[in-house]
């Protein structure tokens, strides 16, 4: 197996292809990456939602390029994009997937808001995690995980960093099992072949998005049943 190889089998892994459909509303994940706010755009012309909310603060890997916050750029590009300021809200606080949706939720109870169904945008690779922490944070939440389409040799053509885009891969599959064991996360089965890839990779030294002073190692199979894909 090559490292390419390995990295397309967790690529492979966390994207969930769920059926796109019309909910209440948006929820767009800060990250590094502005494809989710172009993604989100898209699919607010299609009419997919009438609603979007961008959430995110700022991390140590954003700050430098949305340095007045995740969310507030990600609004930004939307707009740019033809999507008008009055369908678009914004929640600054959240550092974490799991802040995302507590904060989200927060946000939208205080206006009064309530929404029954949502669209849940997010970089490629972080789909099962963001669905697994949705499903366990917000259950009442009817959610479908999306994410703009891309090949793996494509988006880190986007990104401009091979080595980045697979340490974020080997860290979110880390973060899989470890969410899941700290209560944030709906529990999910991890199969051999990820857990091998994800194996292979650590050892090769694509750590560098471990979580720090949690065991590497990978369940063969986390508690639990695979969420809905």
């Amino acid at each position: 197996m090559s490292v390419m190889d390995d990295a397309q089998i967790l690529w492979d892994y966390h994207q969930l292809h769920h059926e796109p459909r019309n909910t209440d509303i948006a929820i767009g994940l800060g990250s590094h990456d502005i494809g989710v706010a172009e993604h989100a755009a898209a699919l607010w012309h299609e009419g997919r939602f009438p609603l979007i909310v961008f959430t995110g603060a700022n991390a140590p890997t954003t700050v430098d390029v949305f340095p007045r916050g995740e969310a507030v750029h990600y609004a930004e590009r939307a707009q740019e994009l033809g999507v008008p300021a009055d369908a678009i809200m914004t929640e600054t606080r959240a550092s974490n997937t799991g802040e995302n949706f507590a904060f989200t939720h927060e946000l939208l109870d205080g206006l009064g808001l309530h929404p029954s169904s949502a669209t849940i945008i997010s970089r490629p690779y972080q789909q099962r995690r963001a669905y697994a922490t949705v499903r366990k944070l917000w259950p009442e939440l009817d959610a479908i995980s999306s994410s703009r389409e891309q090949s793996l040799e494509g988006y880190i053509a986007t990104i401009g960093d091979r080595r980045r885009v697979i340490e974020m891969l080997v860290g979110d599959t880390q973060r899989i099992w470890i969410y899941a064991n700290s209560g944030y996360a709906q529990p999910q089965a991890v199969d051999g072949e990820t857990t091998e890839a994800y194996t292979r990779l650590v050892d090769m030294g694509y750590t560098g998005r471990l979580v720090p002073g949690v065991p590497v190692e990978s369940p063969i199979s986390a508690q639990g049943s695979k969420v809905d894909s």
